[in-house]
């Protein structure tokens, strides 16, 4: 059990704390996502039995003999004997005792998680007697069903440690105050695979690629003159304004429905040159009092 220190003056009478639940696939990266929530204050429990769900909402909710947590994270994974028929319990007693709990979803690639086990030399938990893909195949099927309603899908497929933990602090690093809505606004190469976690995919392989200019092809999307190219051809700033006003109604409805957090991915060719220059433009667009946003540029970096 890892604390991030007492938090008990910041209680208010009938307030509840903001509880986030982390699960996901083995190997995509839970414990690098529990280090980044208590890096940023969350009460972190790695590895917690989901039956015990409840009883550490209450005891964070403080009870006049213990301290009230106003931010706790509780990490879960497929080791947990009956995983998913005691994760779906405590959830649905927790929303009856009022309690709103955020279930982020960390996901990757097959092939993504199979390098992660080997690099480690770690068998896979429900491996068994198979191969190391056939334990990821029986858990991808096992989590299904708690991947299509989490609230946060995470794809870490091409991400580092690093990356991971850049991407992962803004979603939660100022829960319960400030923007209603995180976006993430991700530039990726369609040629490395479109991000699993994409809510929205825009192709800018209909603007002129920077790769054939010889003065250009070394830059990248966050250099001035690559940006400045990208974004002054026909159709770039309209692109940028229609994208703004298409995410209006989203924002609205996602603050009805109690969502936090999207990701946008804007992909071209290779990632580098047009979807890193209007993934920028487009953070800084979609940037309001009620929306905060932050850019990711997955595979910057890969040629």
């Amino acid at each position: 059990m890892n604390t991030a220190g007492d938090s008990a003056e910041h209680h208010e009478q009938g307030e509840r704390p903001e509880l986030v639940i982390v699960t996901g696939m083995s190997g995509a990266g839970r414990s690098t996502t529990a280090n980044v929530l208590e890096d940023s204050g969350w009460y972190v429990v790695d590895n917690l039995p989901p039956q015990l769900l409840v009883s550490l909402a209450d005891l964070a909710n403080g009870d006049g003999r213990s301290a009230h947590l106003p931010r706790i994270a509780a990490v879960v994974d497929v080791r947990a004997r009956g995983f998913f028929a005691h994760l779906q319990t405590a959830l649905n007693e927790l929303r009856l005792r009022d309690w709103h709990p955020n279930l982020v979803f960390l996901d990757a690639t097959d092939e993504a998680l199979v390098r992660r086990f080997e690099s480690v030399r770690r068998p896979h938990p429900l491996q068994g007697e198979g191969r190391l893909l056939d334990g990821i195949v029986r858990e991808r099927d096992m989590l299904a069903d708690l991947r299509s309603v989490a609230d946060v899908v995470i794809d870490t497929s091409g991400l580092n440690v690093h990356q991971l933990a850049k991407k992962v602090h803004p979603v939660f690093a100022g829960e319960g105050v400030g923007p209603k809505v995180r976006i993430a606004v991700m530039s990726f190469g369609f040629k490395y695979g479109v991000p699993l976690d994409a809510d929205f995919v825009f192709d800018m392989r209909f603007l002129p690629n920077p790769f054939w200019i010889p003065e250009l092809r070394s830059f990248t999307g966050q250099d001035p003159q690559v940006s400045e190219f990208v974004l002054g051809q026909e159709g770039a700033p309209e692109f940028v304004e229609r994208v703004a006003a298409l995410m209006e109604p989203v924002v609205a409805g996602y603050v009805r429905e109690g969502r936090r957090y999207a990701t946008l991915a804007v992909g071209c060719t290779g990632g580098k040159h047009r979807s890193v220059a209007v993934a920028e433009a487009l953070r800084a667009r979609l940037a309001t009092a009620d929306v905060a946003t932050f850019v990711v540029h997955r595979d910057l970096g890969q040629e």
